[in-house]
């Protein structure tokens, strides 16, 4: 039976590393840091917990499955699954996820460069046009992503990033700051929330499918393996991830002093690493962003050519991952402020069903009725996501506010966890007075 050699697992976990360290993983950190002062340890926990914990589990539970989110999804009605699906593959697709890789690379990687203020359109214009290009190139060949990426772009880019974080941790500039008022219900609950805007717990669910599929295309399909494969790439992903978010994280709570003047994950990073590299920070920064973010965006087009494909089969794999890169080239030109202020109404939203169904996932096994736990606790979580959703859009209908605010934890931005657990609880409970199961 064939199997994996280590130096392939390693590889395979590298390039799931890869897929997921992009724009919302370098430049929420140390925001998180810069809020939480001498709360740094509690709010990076909780960032911890939805920045890594959230997306490991998420890759376990398609090992469990054994397939990406529309095996997830199907104790669902096919019309949820569907919608559900649609919601999640647009968002970490075209029209949020992928501009931001562009975007993020661009303002801290090859902004910096630029002399003249006055042309950062046209630079970006054309630094998205390069990006695209070479990102749709990757992408169109899925078969080959664990050489190209695992075992070349990845390990060049741990290099890098190790040097930049144990730069951070051994030459702090400045000692930690002062919190601000963000934390009011709490550092670990706003760590919490701030990993919303990794996006990972939803990229998991999608990256699972290209994880398995890389394990497919060496000639591997045995189901006990695939399962042992994926896990063990996510736990090398997730243990990657945190050695990158803690200096991260650091750097910002320690960045008061030489950064005190901006409230950006960009622009805190690009002047810390300039105060401790000079100008050749600028370059590390530079080579740092510009691999994470194009290896990230090789992950997201694919994994949303391969869906939208399966959902259309009329229309090419090939077809999608031009489509959607020119919509995303279109988009990253409206700015990264613009883009992530759109993101975050639809990621408060996302987010509970996420962890909801990532939950029903790892259970599923165990499920006589899987139909009926699923749909009454994923319905119920959606009221209260999507109301949640509007709130911070500041949609919501004010005769709702007040019956939101009766629920627990609903100050601290977390009221859809009570009834969500009450919920699977009920649908537990009616599946074992089925008499036939």
């Amino acid at each position: 039976m064939q199997a994996f050699r280590r130096f392939d697992v390693l590889a395979l976990g590298f390039m799931t590393f890869a897929l997921f360290l992009g724009a919302g993983n370098l430049i929420v950190p140390p925001e998180i840091g810069r809020n939480a002062g001498a709360d740094f340890w509690p709010a990076t926990l909780g960032f911890l917990a939805t920045g890594v914990g959230l997306p490991l589990l998420g890759v376990v539970a398609v090992a469990v499955i054994g397939g990406g989110l529309r095996d997830l999804t199907q104790p669902l009605p096919r019309w949820a699954g569907i919608a559900y699906g649609l919601v999640i593959y647009l968002s970490i697709g075209p029209l949020f996820a992928i501009p931001r890789t562009a975007t993020v690379a661009f303002e801290m990687g090859a902004a910096p460069w630029l002399s003249n203020g006055d042309e950062s359109a046209v630079a970006l214009a054309v630094y998205t046009l390069i990006f695209f290009a070479v990102s749709t190139y990757l992408a169109l060949s899925p078969g080959k992503l664990m050489d190209r990426i695992g075992k070349y772009i990845t390990p060049l880019l741990i290099l890098v990033l190790a040097v930049m974080a144990i730069a951070v941790v051994l030459f702090p500039q400045g000692d930690i700051g002062q919190g601000s008022d963000k934390l009011n219900n709490g550092a670990f609950i706003f760590g919490f929330l701030q990993g919303y805007q990794t996006m990972d717990a939803l990229a998991s669910v999608v990256f699972g499918i290209v994880i398995i599929q890389a394990i497919k295309d060496r000639g591997i399909t045995d189901r006990t393996l695939i399962t042992r494969y994926v896990v063990l790439a996510g736990v090398i992903a997730a243990v990657c991830l945190s050695l990158v978010y803690v200096p991260l994280s650091w750097l910002g709570a320690t960045c008061h002093e030489v950064a005190s003047q901006y409230n950006n994950g960009s622009h805190l990073i690009a002047l810390y690493i300039t105060e401790i590299f000079g100008s050749a920070g600028q370059l590390i920064l530079a080579l740092i962003i510009t691999l994470a973010c194009v290896t990230t965006a090789v992950g997201l087009l694919t994994s949303c050519g391969e869906y939208f494909h399966q959902l259309m089969p009329s229309v090419s794999y090939r077809q999608f991952v031009i489509a959607m890169a020119l919509v995303s080239a279109l988009l990253a030109n409206q700015g990264l402020a613009q883009i992530i202020q759109l993101s975050i109404p639809v990621l408060v939203a996302l987010y509970p069903l996420t962890m909801v169904l990532i939950a029903l996932s790892l259970l599923r096994p165990w499920l006589r009725d899987a139909n009926r736990v699923f749909s009454v606790a994923m319905a119920g979580t959606a009221v209260i996501a999507v109301y949640d959703g509007l709130n911070t859009a500041a949609l919501a209908p004010e005769f709702l506010t007040s019956l939101y605010q009766q629920l627990p934890l609903a100050t601290e931005g977390m009221a859809w966890l009570c009834p969500a657990l009450l919920l699977i609880f009920v649908g537990l409970f009616f599946q074992r007075r089925m008499p036939n199961g």
